[in-house]
């Protein structure tokens, strides 16, 4: 499974760890993505990957049971 946001598209991010003495490594942040049930025009429900940030936004409902 891919880690990436099925509403907003959000996905692995690079950069550079920089220490004090300004040496660079490699590093990688990851979107936080769960697999909830979504609800779809009030009725429907479908299992989607979506990440905390468009859940705590609201921009998806999760379906009741």
């Amino acid at each position: 499974m891919a880690k990436v946001c099925e509403v907003c598209e959000r996905k692995k991010d690079t950069g550079f760890n920089v220490s004090h003495s300004n040496k660079k490594t490699k590093k990688t942040w990851k979107a936080n993505v769960q697999k909830i049930r979504v609800a779809i025009d009030g009725k429907h429900s479908q299992r989607m990957n979506v990440c905390t940030r468009c859940i705590k936004s609201g921009k998806v409902k999760r379906a009741i049971g």
